[in-house]
């Protein structure tokens, strides 16, 4: 595969943003072994957005040839209170249900988890003071300013009054990236500021610089698309010029249960919550089922099968989002009737991840997970 094959398939959907093209470009004709990651917290269930998101972009990854991994953010999920702030608990699930969950993720994408490193923080630091010198030689390279305008990837707002730990987190998380030698820090658009702190200390540091054959240079941020959330939001109609600010704050999200649909949740569930989903007649521009359709349905599958009844029109096949988004414009095609297809495609493509997690082994960990009645 050549250069722009690659750069084709990296760049493609859900990424959202690529910083940038051109230094991917110049790292792929480096032909050094690119290597990737992506962090998360382990803050509770996974659901499609954190999930399939990020399974998707893995399995693009490793056909072009990139050694992927997930980072499994135990102590940056205690310093923001993750899991009632325990920091057993959060390691316990991490190795645990979310590892599980994420392999799955990644085998409904079509990648191959077996291939995946998972890599948890505290086995990173343990022992490890380079690590810790290269977290200070970020933090002497960012002002306090930068660190506290980046408090909001922790889903926190900017301006409150925060504990000291949560300003060490930025710094933290840009040092995980150099520690591993990692070519490609991947997320979802929410962690946009931490990566950019990352590139722009990028050619400043005196510990673990990035070097690509023997010349040292920044690592490239991908940001993947963030899918909505199944409520309707706070204004309706959405102003054009608020719409990017609104769907940062309208995404996915698991502590609003019902707006999300989790990788293992039951079929009886998927219908129920996509039956309740705003989908507003002929709206595409703000329509989380057609965000669904695009970003989900359309990467596992080829088609979206409407059935309806010969009395609607009958049933009504899409071979591409292009033709499911202009026919629901035109009101071709009824809310319901795009709801209940959707439903029944995720149904189906889930079930491997319903299976897996129908096992007494993963199901207790899910089911000790529930248990916590955690949502944060």
């Amino acid at each position: 595969m050549d250069t722009e094959k690659k750069l084709e398939l990296i760049k493609r959907t859900p990424t959202e943003e690529l910083l940038t093209p051109e230094d991917l470009k110049k790292i792929l004709n480096s032909g050094v072994k690119l290597k990737h990651y992506i962090g998360f917290e382990i803050s509770g269930m996974i659901h499609l957005g954190s999930g399939l998101m990020a399974g998707a972009k893995i399995a693009d990854l490793q056909k072009v040839g990139v050694d992927c991994s997930v980072f499994l953010a135990d102590w940056h999920s205690w310093i923001n209170n993750k899991l009632g702030g325990d920091l057993q608990v959060i390691q316990r699930v991490a190795v645990g249900y979310f590892k599980e969950g994420m392999k799955m993720s990644i085998k409904i994408m079509g990648g191959d988890p077996s291939k995946v490193k998972f890599i948890l923080g505290s086995e990173l630091y343990h022992n490890n003071d380079k690590y810790w010198q290269t977290m200070i030689d970020v933090a002497k390279n960012m002002s306090v300013g930068r660190a506290k305008r980046s408090i909001t990837i922790m889903g926190r707002e900017e301006g409150a009054d925060h504990d000291l730990a949560k300003y060490m987190y930025p710094p933290m998380q840009v040092a995980d990236i150099y520690i591993q030698g990692l070519h490609i820090a991947h997320s979802g658009m929410d962690q946009r500021k931490a990566h950019v702190v990352a590139r722009e200390v990028g050619l400043k540091l005196k510990y673990s610089p990035l070097m690509v054959k023997g010349k040292q240079v920044k690592p490239v941020t991908l940001q993947h698309h963030l899918i909505l959330g199944l409520q309707k939001p706070p204004v309706w109609p959405v102003p054009k010029n608020q719409l990017q600010s609104l769907w940062s704050t309208m995404k996915m999200s698991k502590s609003i249960p019902d707006s999300a649909v989790f990788i293992h949740d039951s079929e009886a569930d998927i219908r129920r919550k996509l039956r309740k989903a705003f989908c507003p007649v002929g709206e595409v521009g703000f329509n989380p089922v057609l965000d669904w359709a695009k970003h989900i349905v359309f990467v596992c599958r080829d088609k979206l099968t409407i059935a309806r009844p010969e009395k609607f029109g009958g049933d009504i096949e899409f071979k591409n989002y292009i033709e499911l988004e202009r026919a629901f414009a035109k009101n071709k095609l009824h809310p319901m009737d795009l709801k209940n297809a959707v439903a029944e495609s995720l149904i189906e493509i889930l079930k491997p991840a319903r299976d897996h997690f129908a096992k007494p082994k993963y199901k207790k960990m899910l089911e000790e997970l529930q248990k916590l009645k955690i949502t944060r």
